[in-house]
């Protein structure tokens, strides 16, 4: 087979690369991980691989061990051994629950992230607000997928309501994931040489919409309990499946935590962060000074008390984890504090 031939091969499942390795390596991506290995695929082949030795060592970062969706070059064996992760042009990434700092990958080389959630007792904008916000920093396009229309009378003003809330142009789609006719709104996100993850609570539907896209009852399901809508874990692990769209889809099992990384910016409430710059004093805790903004908007109904109190979550849990990366990186230096500007900001009036 030629490289012209190997590399319209690899592009069927998201290769963007335009050669291939010539140290004797081949190269595949990650369609899954299990306790006992990995699976790859070569665009043509399934087959299964082992991680080389330094990806083992217990003090690597586990965000630089082989993920779902990477594309890497293994040697030949029994089994074959990969020994190089590609660099990737995306990764979704969680910091793991637990004292303990660390990210785990979600997904890596992805276009988009389709956020699927329940108009159900699964319907929870803050719990959308917080999945876009850990999209804001893996590069990938956020696409908000509201399922089980059926299920309300208020469907429409509760999409409606979501919409307000959310940056303008976020895509946002109600969907019934068992009618192949509703889910052809996905296409565009789903083409050829394309990637999507698929993320939401357990039971939000995303084992329904993956078969419903695949074709197939390829992926199990289950019942979700009537009283809040949650569903058990019928996605166990993380898996790659090919479309016959053309394009790759990301299987991920329900999430109970999402904890930010503390690299968010949180440009899903610029609106509010520019709201704050306009109060009177530049150190305003937004309570009862005088002359804040925030207040004022709170007050006039221009902004959600709900928006106002999860934009506040959010950001406290960004700023402990940023200072919790950075105690982290400095304890690598050997105790040396990072180089940085002095700003001091005092109580003042704004300009």
């Amino acid at each position: 087979m030629t490289d012209f031939e190997s590399i319209e091969r690899l592009r069927r499942i998201g290769w963007r690369g335009d050669t291939l390795p010539t140290n004797g390596r081949r190269l595949a991506r990650v369609v899954a991980q299990h306790r006992a290995g990995y699976e790859l695929h070569d665009g043509e082949n399934l087959f299964g691989a082992q991680p080389a030795g330094h990806f083992l060592k217990r003090n690597l970062d586990p965000v630089e061990r082989p993920a779902v969706g990477d594309f890497v070059e293994i040697e030949e064996g029994k089994p074959p051994h990969i020994v190089t992760v590609l660099p990737r042009r995306t990764l979704l990434s969680r910091a793991a629950a637990g004292e303990r700092y660390e990210r785990q990958s979600i997904a890596a080389n992805i276009d988009y992230v389709l956020v699927l959630t329940g108009l159900d007792g699964d319907f929870n904008p803050a719990r959308i607000e917080r999945y876009l916000s850990l999209t804001e920093g893996s590069g990938a396009q956020p696409v908000v997928l509201l399922s089980k229309l059926d299920t309300r009378d208020d469907a429409a003003e509760m999409i409606e309501a979501l919409r307000s809330r959310l940056p303008a142009g976020t895509p946002v789609h109600p969907i019934n994931g068992k009618d192949p006719a509703s889910v052809a709104v996905l296409m565009p996100y789903l083409q050829p040489g394309d990637s999507a993850v698929l993320v939401g609570s357990s039971g939000a539907g995303k084992s329904t919409l993956t078969n419903t896209l695949l074709g197939s009852e390829r992926m199990a399901t289950n019942a979700v309990r009537e009283h809040d809508s949650r569903g058990r874990h019928t996605t166990t692990h993380r898996a790659l499946l090919e479309l016959p769209s053309g394009g790759c889809l990301i299987d991920t099992p329900g999430m109970r935590e999402l904890k930010l990384t503390g690299d968010e910016n949180l440009d899903l409430f610029a609106d509010i962060e520019e709201l704050a710059e306009t109060c009177r004093f530049a150190d305003c805790g937004h309570g009862s000074e005088p002359g804040c903004a925030v207040q004022a908007a709170l007050d006039s109904g221009e902004l959600s008390h709900e928006r106002w109190r999860n934009y506040l979550k959010l950001r406290d849990e960004r700023e402990e984890q940023a200072a919790t990366l950075e105690a982290r990186l400095r304890r690598q230096r050997g105790g040396r504090p990072p180089a940085r500007p002095h700003s001091p900001r005092g109580s003042r009036d704004r300009d």
